[in-house]
This record gives C-alpha cells, sequence and structure tokens, in this order.
C-alpha cells in the first residue's frame, strides 16, 4: 500500500527566494485547513507540504485496506490525522513511522532549511539532514511556561486519546490536569458547537487554561472555545508555527 510517491510539492509561490520551511503532516498534504492560520505567522517564508500519506490510496476498493494497513494496534492510542479530501483517519505509529521519514527527506529535497511535523503526538527519532521540529515538544514546553501551577484542562480529537493525552500532560505540569475530546476533522455544522462544549465543560470543572491539542484545531475552534468558556485557549498549531519561524530565521 505504501506505493513510491509521484505527487508534485505543493508550495508557496515566494518571488523573493526566501527561506522555506517544510511542513509534514502524517495525514496528507496540502493541509488547506493550516495554510489561512499559518501563512500570517511566515512572513517571507517559502512553506513546503508533504504527507506520510501522500502516496497511499484512499479511494474505491483501496480504502478499507488501506485503513486497515495503518490502523494502531489493539490497545494502542491513535494517532488522528487529515486527508486530502478532509475526511480523517487513525493511524498507529507502526506503520507512519518510515512513511514520516520519506515525507521529511522530500521537503529538505525541495529546500526545506527546518521541517515541522504536523502532530502533537509523541515520536521516536526520525532521520533528518537539517533541524527536524517534533510539534508535541514545542507546544508542551511553551504551555508549561504560560500556565505554572494553575489546573489545565486538555482538549483532544478522539475518545481512545484522552486517558493518554492527559497522562502525558500530567507528567509535565504540576497543577491538575484533565481532558476532554471535540474531533477537530468532524462534520463542518458540528465542530464548533463540540469544540465549544467541550471547553465549556473543562472551565466548569475547574481548569484556568484551556490547550487544544492536536494540530487540526483552527484559530476559529479557538475563538469558539474561549467564548464558550472564558479562559485562556492555547492553539496548538499557532505554538508549533511559531516556534519554527524562528528556527527558518535562525537558519536562513
Amino acid at each position: 500500500m505504501h506505493a513510491v510517491d509521484t505527487t508534485e510539492t505543493v508550495d508557496r509561490e515566494d518571488p523573493a527566494g526566501g527561506p522555506a520551511l517544510g511542513l509534514v503532516t502524517i495525514g496528507q498534504a496540502p493541509r488547506a485547513d493550516l495554510r489561512p492560520d499559518a501563512e500570517p505567522l511566515l512572513p517571507g517564508v517559502r512553506l513546503v507540504e508533504h504527507g506520510a500519506l501522500d502516496a497511499d490510496r484512499f479511494d474505491g476498493d483501496a480504502e478499507a485496506a488501506t485503513r486497515r494497513l495503518l490502523a494502531p494496534e489493539h490497545g494502542e492510542a491513535p494517532l488522528v490525522s487529515r486527508l486530502r479530501d478532509g475526511r480523517s483517519v487513525l493511524l498507529g505509529h507502526g506503520a507512519i513511522v518510515p512513511r514520516i521519514t520519506d515525507a521529511v527527506a522530500r521537503a529538505e529535497r525541495d529546500g526545506a532549511a527546518a521541517t515541522l511535523l504536523l502532530c502533537t503526538g509523541r515520536f521516536p527519532a526520525v532521520r533528518a539532514r537539517r533541524p527536524l521540529l517534533f510539534a508535541e515538544p514545542l507546544v508542551q514546553q511553551a504551555v508549561a511556561a504560560a500556565v505554572g501551577t494553575d489546573p489545565v484542562g486538555i482538549v483532544c480529537p478522539h475518545p481512545d486519546q484522552a486517558e493518554d493525552v492527559s497522562r502525558r500532560w500530567a507528567e509535565l505540569l504540576p497543577g491538575r490536569v484533565e481532558a476532554a475530546v471535540a474531533d477537530p476533522y468532524g462534520p463542518a455544522e458540528r465542530v464548533l458547537d463540540d469544540v465549544a462544549a467541550a471547553a465549556r465543560g473543562l472551565a466548569e470543572r475547574g481548569s484556568s487554561w484551556l490547550v487544544l491539542d492536536c494540530i487540526g484545531y483552527t484559530e476559529r475552534m479557538r475563538t469558539a472555545a474561549l467564548r464558550a468558556a472564558d479562559r485562556p485557549v492555547l492553539l496548538a498549531r499557532a505554538i508549533a508555527v511559531r516556534m519554527a519561524a524562528e528556527v527558518v530565521a535562525a537558519s536562513a
């Protein structure tokens, strides 16, 4: 199912020939949902997008077999990402890590001065020739610096992630941690209400800060959470992209 990649590079034209940031999703590129939030944070930076699943088929008779091949092992907390057509996919670490390595290599061949892995899951080392940034430590360390000992509510995409997400954040933060679920890749007519409901529930149970802990959560979802909960809301994608911009500037 992991065919040789034949997709073209997806990048943003930059007539000034500025530095490039590789954006590697564990799903499929391009991430049309990400660009409206990322581009204002990256002035003068060319974006080079590749996806770990760019060569995998999710159409017709191939889709069921592909999803089985990529699925998490029994008892494993799943990874969740977005396909090119907007649907979501559940992934296991074993199947996805070699594909991530391929996508990082493609981004570097296309001139990325640094590459950001667009997932807040935890991964083993991935081969790279230039700086490779993992979203999870970028987000976690920034959140830890901001919240101090306050109780924190974490919003994650899938119910099977909630226990693992709570544990990983509790290992880092000294204050109380609680998780709630809202799928950022769910039906468009419902997703803002779902995020708002999760945020409101966490605030009612005592969370002083909220974290939207998936690259799939957007600025619009942050606004919905903020209005519903009346608590500061930290957005994983914004934190990761801002840090990546600094690394590109340092490498240019």
